[in-house]
């Protein structure tokens, strides 16, 4: 029998014009959820970076090893985006996520108990492997559950900001963590964000349901994961060994030449695991890169400015992670507002471009910095303008990426966003981790190696990076201005689920 609440949770759901509904009437509530595991993943990025010294200290590795805590992670969870993407769009959004939540949380406890530096390692592959289910997984569902324009730009934009605002968010709370507790409570504390999210997503979420299964893409998903472990094991190798290593060159390049044997492949098989109709629509051709462009300049930033509010300003982890809070501000405060406000206004180009010019100038300002200059007067004002201008690009971007796809399609889709985001952070970490060492090389070879003169080589190598970012933002928005379409995106089409 149908009760009344269940009459309305039906009439509330969002639908298509086919008649499908989005996951179900709690909306906002299934928003909350896979906000909380977006936040989980997204952390993780930058979380650990902080505890890495404790957990050396305590697990008596070299600082050769040291990258591979975060390497480890960065490999598993570029290289297997898009087929963690795919098997949500075949298997059902629901049962990838819950199966990505509990994997992500298992690994994170091996993690925080890991009393060997091949135990880290291992935990931290295995939560890049469940980060891969669950990223594009919880992106999907939101493509399929807010199919209404306005509440889908409000939706994206506050998924948007969880995104954007994560790696901030981290540095503050492995700072706080490593400090008041001990490193292996960075790890532990997904246990709190993975049972929260696990409760809404059994209790809310509604069930897929499959009409077709199509087979899975084996060579497309061999091919294109491994062409994605090289590239992002190639930039690593490249930051840490230069870029006419032999290794780094073989890497880089083989990743480039099996990303075109994937791109082959995909136009001969029946059911590809990307359809290049998901990336040929210039829309979402433009929002990827966008994001991508983004990953480059915000990972790099956080890189960079944490060094110098460390390392020359004398901040405490806690306090380089408040001096941050400005531009999680800014972003929240955007990516809640400007796609709702402004793209059906203006268009989506033209917020974009926007975004981008803002985010460049914040990124110029940042050029200033000395070796002893004040927060308030040459970091903060930057901090706001390129959390609002990253903010409001990166939120139109996510929904422009996720514009007008089938169910069918969302999941890939999604992780076609991550992937951008994490292969442009790799690029951006390498080469302006590169950029910056040579800048310091070449002062240091100027002036001396003083304690005066090595303190003013490290402020010219954080400064030449910060240039170089504003470089970046400058392209992307030469680039999306000419690519994207200035009309407003279309929804997803809506997921067939199961009645409650």
């Amino acid at each position: 029998m149908t009760t009344a609440l269940e009459k309305e949770k039906a009439a509330a759901a969002p639908t298509t014009g086919d008649g499908r509904r989005g996951s179900h009437a709690l909306r906002w509530w299934v928003l909350a959820v896979l906000g909380v595991a977006q936040l989980m993943v997204v952390l993780d990025a930058t979380v650990v970076n902080i505890a890495l010294p404790a957990a050396q200290a305590d697990l008596h590795f070299s600082n050769g090893d040291r990258q591979w805590v975060v390497t480890g992670y960065a490999l598993a969870f570029g290289s297997l985006l898009l087929l963690g993407g795919r098997l949500s769009d075949l298997f059902g959004r629901r049962t990838t996520f819950i199966v990505g939540l509990i994997g992500f949380a298992g690994a994170s406890a091996i993690g925080g108990a890991a009393g060997s530096f091949e135990v880290l390692v291992g935990a931290r592959v295995a939560q890049g492997v469940f980060g891969a289910l669950l990223a594009p997984a919880a992106l999907s569902l939101l493509t399929v559950t807010f199919t209404e324009p306005k509440e889908r730009a409000k939706a994206f934009g506050i998924f948007g900001a969880i995104a954007g605002a994560g790696g901030a968010l981290g540095l503050l709370l492995g700072g706080a963590l490593t400090e008041w507790a001990s490193w292996r409570w960075v790890m532990y504390v997904n246990l709190v964000f993975a049972a929260i999210a696990l409760v809404g997503a059994i209790m809310l979420l509604a069930k897929h349901t499959a009409t077709q299964r199509p087979k899975l893409d084996l060579p497309g998903t061999l091919s294109v994961s491994a062409a994605l472990f090289a590239i992002v094991y190639g930039f690593s190798k490249a930051e840490s060994d230069g870029w006419t290593n032999s290794t780094t060159l073989s890497f880089l390049i083989g990743g480039v030449v099996l990303l075109a044997v994937f791109v082959w492949l995909e136009t001969r098989v029946a059911h590809p695991l990307l359809p290049l109709r998901v990336i040929l629509d210039r829309t979402r051709a433009a929002s990827y890169l966008t994001v991508f462009a983004i990953g480059i300049g915000m990972f790099a930033m956080f890189l960079f400015l944490t060094y110098y509010m460390q390392q020359s300003l004398g901040f405490s982890p806690i306090m380089t992670g408040v001096a941050f809070l400005p531009m999680v501000a800014g972003m929240v405060l955007s990516s809640t507002t400007v796609p709702s406000l402004l793209v059906p206004k203006v268009g989506p180009r033209v917020t974009v471009v926007t975004g981008f010019l803002l985010a460049a100038l914040g990124m110029a300002l940042l050029t200033r910095i000395g070796v002893d200059t004040a927060y308030a007067s040459h970091i903060l004002p930057s901090l706001i303008l390129m959390g609002v201008g990253l903010g409001t690009a990166m939120s139109t971007a996510f929904i422009g990426a996720t514009s007008g796809v089938q169910h069918s399609d969302a999941g890939v889709a999604s992780a076609m966003v991550n992937t951008s985001q994490q292969v442009g952070g790799s690029i951006g970490t390498a080469l302006l981790s590169t950029l910056a060492a040579t800048a310091l090389g070449n002062y240091v070879s100027d002036h001396g190696a003083s304690p005066a003169a090595l303190a003013e080589a490290a402020v010219q190598s954080y400064t030449t990076a910060f240039w170089w970012a504003a470089a970046i933002f400058v392209v992307g928005a030469v680039v999306t201005g000419l690519i994207m379409p200035n009309k407003v995106p279309v929804p997803s089409e809506g997921e067939p689920v199961l009645a409650h």
